[in-house]
């Protein structure tokens, strides 16, 4: 049987990641959900391969509940690049919590405006990204909060800077949720380590995956390098 990436998602993904901790439930923790407080983190949607860097909404998504029931909800969740999506949340002490559309139309903010505050929240509470050698000419990017790592990929002005020293691109890869590394698109040994050294930590992270593409930041953009996996049909 054959899944579009929106039925998946609305399927599968919500309870898969509730139970890892990273769906944002509005149980006992309270959340100041304000603007100061949102954040952004990357998702997977499997099977998906959005060629152009923009912000879709989910819109309605569909999901069932523990105790059988059906219901639906809609968050401020958009399919971003690739096999990604994001979504805008609030920030808590142990989890996030999705913000939802009425939330950005009280704050008046529109998706594009909200990311960008989120972005700028997420330098100012857990640090300025930080490119450090990992392997085989590998770059690998982090703050201080390992699991916001790779929400330093939405981190434009980090990826501009790096064009000073690439101008030639920048390829990346956002394999799971603390890792976030890239290399010189002109550096043909380096691109083949990131392509091996990607694949086996998409493989190995399970829960937590994110991306099994490659990705340019090129002209302040970025696009897809190599395409995502697809996903096997039942």
């Amino acid at each position: 049987m054959k899944y579009g990436w929106r039925t998946w998602i609305a399927a599968a993904a919500l309870l898969a990641a509730s139970a890892a901790g990273a769906v944002d439930t509005r149980d006992d923790e309270s959340f100041e959900e304000s603007a100061a407080n949102l954040l952004v983190v990357l998702r997977e949607s499997p099977g998906a391969n959005k060629l152009e860097e923009g912000l879709t909404p989910f819109g309605k998504i569909s999901a069932r509940a523990a105790d059988g029931r059906e219901f639906e909800f809609e968050a401020s969740w958009f399919q971003y690049l690739g096999d990604m999506h994001l979504r805008l949340v609030f920030d808590g002490k142990r989890r996030v919590q999705s913000a939802m559309p009425d939330d950005l139309q009280r704050l008046r903010l529109s998706p594009e405006a909200a990311l960008e505050r989120a972005v700028d929240n997420l330098r100012r509470r857990y640090g300025t990204p930080v490119a450090e050698p990992w392997t085989g000419g590998v770059m690998q990017v982090h703050g201080n909060a390992p699991e916001l790592d790779s929400s330093y990929f939405l981190d434009r002005g980090f990826w501009l800077a790096q064009l000073r020293d690439s101008p030639a691109g920048i390829v990346a890869a956002v394999p799971d949720r603390g890792g976030l590394v890239f290399a010189r698109a002109d550096d043909e040994s380096a691109i083949a380590t990131l392509r091996f050294s990607a694949a086996a930590l998409f493989a190995s992270s399970d829960a937590t995956r994110i991306s099994s593409g490659l990705y340019l930041f090129k002209d302040g953009r970025w696009s897809v390098y190599q395409p995502p996996q697809k996903v096997a049909s039942d």
